[in-house]
């Protein structure tokens, strides 16, 4: 452990030598230390009683809540780096604060993420070792790497001790396991989940949010969350495993909610094997064991879902049922009202298999598809839908006001297309001729030209696919039809030729 007070006293000596250059801030009383939301443990507090901050040349650091300083995520800001373009953080907690990282969410082209010292004291003496020198206030350029990976490997991973660091897992945040690094100052090979190398009309609005997690447990977690807002994903993501019982589990979970809250969530009677074999599309296994126990489901607050085949009044218009696909390509669930909006949530239904896939919502007025070309990816499947469907109504019953009377918030906007979810990026087919990949190779040789195209199958749940973002879209195009392959995992956007 670094002496705080020799830390404590080297500044003071630099600020005595070079006052037109270094200023100290005022410490901290222990009554405002105590009044922290975190632990300040004996050594740090010998530093925060004689100093609050330092301020050199162009650089200011607070070493606590003083000005627009907050504690949030796990950290404190210290403060700005290169005019604004980085931050200093430093995990705060139980114990000892640290690591410091200095991070730089704003440079177009290099995100720069540096641990640059495992706990605050030992940070601060480098830094008075740096002015002392005349150096600037970084740690320097970092000789060792490790990487940044996927939240939810990790906390799917055989690593207990970090999954229960990494604590909720989604699939837009990496993180650095902080516990056992090469060396100090530590880069970070990373890269956030949105480009800006694609323009939009809403283009530049994503930005990065950092965390620390796990301070005091034996270990700590940095958390590198990308905010997609006005781009579109740059690189594949890390999706949550479905579990493979999800059909019983579904069923369960939807079965002892409707008997614990019976007026909210509500099931419909399922369907016999005798019935399921004279539906026009082929029932799958996993798919009937839903459908045997359950028919609907209607939770208040949220589209009712209806499984079992529809009334006639339910049916797409016969041009929207060609924009889709037709016959045997798709199973309708849901009708969504968002607004004056109306779409049409379905499972995608692959004809050369039979199989079930993926369950997403178009726009369901023809006019309005023709001209805005809009996708959600809603679910992985119909069980994986009916366990997102659960999770919404036990979350909403757990939250319930002063009157029991739950309810789940939002209506319809989870279901409907373009409602603030990431945008994968829409490509001209073309760009797949000749791909590795078997599935995209048979999509680009069987499309038209003009055609655009989005890989479903590593993108965020949910996901709004806009092909009318596209810079390639042409404009003023009108949607001739929509194209879904393997079951939805590929959908693609075919423009009227002409």
């Amino acid at each position: 452990m670094t002496d705080a007070a020799k830390v404590v006293g080297a500044l003071r000596e630099l600020a005595r030598e070079r006052p037109g250059e270094i200023e100290l801030l005022d410490g901290f009383t222990d009554a405002e230390l105590d009044a922290w939301p975190v632990d300040v443990p004996d050594g740090l507090r010998t530093v925060l009683r004689a100093i609050g901050g330092v301020r050199a040349e162009d650089e200011e650091f607070a070493f606590g809540p003083r000005g627009r300083q907050v504690f949030e995520d796990g950290c404190w800001t210290l403060g700005d780096l290169d005019y604004g373009e980085g931050s200093l953080i430093v995990g705060a907690g139980v114990g000892d604060w640290g690591p410091v990282v200095s991070v730089y969410p704003y440079r177009a082209d290099d995100r720069d993420v540096t641990v640059e010292a495992p706990e605050f004291v030992g940070w601060l003496a480098g830094f008075a070792a740096r002015l002392a020198a005349g150096d600037e206030a970084s740690a320097g350029v970092p000789k060792v790497f490790v990487n940044a990976v996927p939240s939810i490997e990790a906390a799917e991973g055989a690593d207990a001790e970090l999954a229960a660091l990494v604590g909720r897992a989604d699939p837009l945040t990496d993180v650095v396991d902080l516990r056992d690094l090469p060396g100090y100052p530590c880069g970070v090979d990373w890269e956030p989940y949105f480009s800006t190398g694609y323009g939009t009309a809403d283009t530049s609005g994503s930005e990065i949010q950092f965390g620390l997690a796990g301070s005091g447990a034996g270990g700590r977690v940095l958390r590198l969350r990308s905010f997609v807002s006005g781009d579109f994903l740059g690189r594949p993501v890390r999706r949550h495993a479905l579990p493979p019982d999800a059909p019983h589990r579904a069923v369960a979970e939807l079965r002892e909610l409707a008997a614990r809250q019976p007026g909210f969530v509500v099931l419909a009677e399922g369907a016999t094997d005798a019935v399921l074999d004279t539906w026009p599309v082929p029932v799958p296994e996993d798919v009937r064991v839903v459908l045997r126990e359950i028919g609907g489901v209607t939770v208040t607050g949220l589209p009712p879902l209806e499984l079992l085949p529809w009334e006639p009044e339910h049916a797409a218009d016969p041009e929207l049922h060609r924009m889709l696909g037709g016959d045997g390509t798709y199973w309708p669930l849901a009708r969504v009202r968002y607004g004056r909006g109306h779409a049409l949530a379905q499972v995608r239904i692959d004809p050369a298999t039979g199989e079930w896939g993926y369950v997403l919502s178009v726009l369901s007025e023809t006019a309005k598809l023709r001209e805005y070309p809009e996708v959600k990816l809603v679910a992985e499947s119909l069980p994986a839908l009916l366990l997102a469907y659960a999770g919404r109504a036990r979350r909403a019953a757990e939250a319930a006001g002063a009157d029991g009377t739950p309810r789940v918030p939002g209506d319809g906007g989870w279901l409907f297309p373009n409602t603030g979810e990431p945008w994968p990026r829409p490509a001209p087919v073309e760009e797949w001729t000749g791909s590795a990949d078997p599935l995209l190779a048979a999509t680009a040789a069987g499309l038209p030209g003009g055609t655009h195209a989005a890989d479903l199958r590593r993108v965020p749940v949910p996901s709004d696919l806009c092909f009318h973002r596209a810079q390639g879209w042409p404009y003023a195009a009108r949607l001739d039809r929509l194209h879904f392959a393997a079951g939805g995992r590929i959908a693609a956007a075919v423009p009227v030729r002409g």
